[in-house]
């Protein structure tokens, strides 16, 4: 590390403040086109529902400051480290926090998606963004990119203390017929024809933090897809079907996010949650990782073993 100077990239999804930057906010993500007056009224009522804005922005941006608390009091590094906030759909940009890390004289990096689990239609979305920053900049700076930590130790035990406390929201006599339900954001059906690992990685996050809290038996659903032509099942399925065999009580873990957002706060808190009640079945949800020790602490080894070369329950992306 002599001569050169680290800074850590943190990424995430990003999301709207205020019901005033929705429709910017979706049109970033429609690649410059604007949602229909229909589908726009539909996102401002869900983020209505759920207090006006996404905190995803607000959370993100207490991960990076712990991290880098973290990282700089434990001395975990040989030097003092910092930590930047990109976003793929929101300010800041993914491109916007790059230019700052090289006009802050970074010369190394390493950049850490908050999704722990690969896919050519997520986390290789987020790579290609920082990577056309770079080239359009003319910048030397290099990245270290964590393609996958969705087995990593850490983040297994976080989830299952989640699953635990999570668990406690249930009656003591019927805690043992709660069913655990596992979910994570849908994609397209296509990416199985790509052989895209990310149903494999999910898989694994979810049989690890089974195993963690000794559930034998535990199910899992995609939720959020935007068409029928989406991997399934969805969560709303997968409901109906546990109510057909007769479970009434059932603990939602979505594995697949790290933190509060419109995909945890509307559609399992306020959607999937009604869905219940209509089925006679009592829903709740675990806590999300948001700001966690065990999170924090899950990046921070993530962070020092990149430093040097090291994959530790994580892999890098290839340099391709």
């Amino acid at each position: 590390m002599v001569g050169r100077k680290w800074g850590i990239l943190l990424m995430a999804y990003g999301g709207p403040n205020s019901l005033e930057e929705v429709e910017p906010y979706y049109t970033h993500i429609l690649r410059g086109r604007k949602p229909s007056p229909e589908t726009l009224q539909d996102l401002v009522d869900r983020y209505r529902a759920i207090g006006g804005k996404s905190p995803i922005n607000e959370i993100t941006f207490a991960q990076a400051r712990l991290l880098q608390d973290y990282l700089n009091t434990q001395s975990l590094t040989p030097e003092l480290l910092s930590v930047y906030v990109g976003m793929k759909h929101w300010h800041p940009y993914i491109a916007e926090t790059i230019a700052r890390m090289v006009q802050d004289g970074v010369t190394d990096a390493v950049g850490i998606i908050l999704a722990p689990h690969f896919s050519r239609r997520s986390v290789a979305e987020y790579i290609h963004y920082a990577r056309e920053a770079l080239q359009q900049l003319g910048a030397s700076m290099q990245i270290r990119f964590i393609a996958s930590w969705a087995t990593h130790p850490l983040l297994l035990e976080c989830f299952a203390n989640k699953v635990r406390k999570g668990l406690e929201q249930f009656a003591p006599e019927v805690r043992p017929q709660a069913q655990l339900l596992f979910t994570a954001h849908s994609l397209p059906q296509r990416i199985l024809e790509w052989n895209d690992p990310y149903p494999e990685e999910l898989r694994r996050t979810a049989e690890g933090v089974a195993q963690r809290v000794g559930a034998e038996e535990w199910h899992f659903a995609y939720q959020s897809a935007s068409g029928d032509d989406w991997l399934g099942p969805d969560i709303l399925e997968k409901l109906e079907e546990l109510a057909q065999q007769g479970h009434r009580y059932v603990l939602v873990a979505p594995i697949g996010f790290l933190c509060d957002h419109l995909e945890v706060l509307y559609d399992i808190d306020i959607e999937a949650r009604q869905k219940a009640e209509e089925l006679g079945m009592m829903l709740r949800r675990i806590e999300m990782p948001n700001t966690d020790p065990l999170l924090i602490q899950a990046l921070a080894d993530i962070v020092v073993c990149a430093l040097h070369g090291r994959e530790n329950g994580f892999r890098f992306a290839e340099l391709t």
